[in-house]
């Protein structure tokens, strides 16, 4: 009999080496910038029907996550020097390079919406920078997706079609839930309604993702990212389900809202675990190459020990 083959290379190496980011920092980042994209639409909403304390709770959150979310990436840079360098050059064929661009454009519209909103004053230019930071949101929140989707790293790349929406509806449920947590709920009307379309586009679309991507999505099953996954689905659906019948119950509305900031990050973390998982397994790399040539098409994945992420 011929034994089952084994997935390796040569001296023992990996087919790719694996995302050398420190998780808290990356996965943080991810969270963070989903977090403050989709406040800045909640901000500019609360703004424009009339509602104060959503749009104050949603401009701070916003200025607050994007701060917090360049610490993170700088602080996995190592310095702050080499996110400058990435702003010398505009090279649209890199998802890095135009989301620095993004961050450098989009934070200082944030920081000027919070600013003008907490002193009361310039009250004209605060409302021209939520309006434009809400015009930028949508991309903040979901073009890491595209930034991970860009690697070679199997659990990541073969996503790459339905991660944007899958992060799209985390950045929406983060959003909501920071909403919900820190507004009189009498004003939490449109963050309620943010909190199920999130939920209903993030769980449907990684349901979809999975399904899709065949034994690529084995990772996402496994280990400390099962864990995670699964953690962030039972917080989606429960805070979606709390934020839905609190009515005007303060202390419902405030669990709600951290039930549903905790299982957007708890989705972030997961797939940035299930990522590197995937890295470390040649079988997930040389299977799907063969099955795509065996079909005829063309091999797209590195397998020369990159990672694919510079």
């Amino acid at each position: 009999m011929v034994p089952d083959a084994e997935f390796s290379s040569y001296y023992g190496r990996p087919v790719l080496n694996k995302p050398s980011w420190a998780a808290l920092d990356i996965a943080g980042y991810l969270w963070l910038g989903g977090l403050a994209g989709a406040s800045s639409l909640l901000a500019a909403g609360g703004h424009a029907t009339g509602r104060p304390a959503l749009a104050r709770t949603a401009k701070l959150g916003a200025a607050g996550a994007v701060s917090l979310s360049l610490g993170a990436l700088v602080h996995d840079l190592g310095r702050p020097a080499r996110f400058l360098n990435m702003l010398r050059v505009f090279k649209p064929t890199s998802p890095m390079n135009v989301g620095s661009w993004l961050l450098a454009g989009y934070a200082p519209l944030t920081l000027a919406a919070a600013a003008a909103d907490v002193s009361g004053r310039c009250r004209p230019a605060g409302t021209a920078a939520t309006a434009a930071a809400s015009v930028l949101g949508p991309a903040v929140a979901t073009y890491t997706a595209v930034l991970v989707s860009d690697t070679a790293v199997p659990s990541w790349h073969e996503g790459h079609r339905e991660l944007p929406y899958v992060f799209a509806g985390s950045a929406a449920s983060a959003a909501a839930g920071l909403a919900l947590a820190g507004v009189p709920v009498a004003q939490t009307g449109p963050a309620r309604r943010a909190a199920v379309l999130g939920a209903v586009l993030e769980l449907g679309a990684f349901r979809l993702m999975k399904r899709r991507m065949g034994m690529v999505a084995e990772p996402f099953e496994r280990g400390r990212a099962c864990v995670l996954l699964r953690g962030a689905e039972v917080l989606a659906v429960g805070g979606t389900a709390l934020a839905a019948v609190a009515g005007r119950r303060r202390g419902a509305a405030t669990v709600a809202g951290v039930a549903l900031l905790a299982g957007s990050a708890a989705l972030r973390f997961g797939v940035f675990h299930a990522g590197v998982a995937s890295a470390e397994d040649p079988k997930y790399t040389v299977v799907p190459q063969r099955e795509r040539l065996a079909d005829g098409a063309p091999r797209t994945d590195d397998t020369d020990g990159t990672d694919g992420t510079d």
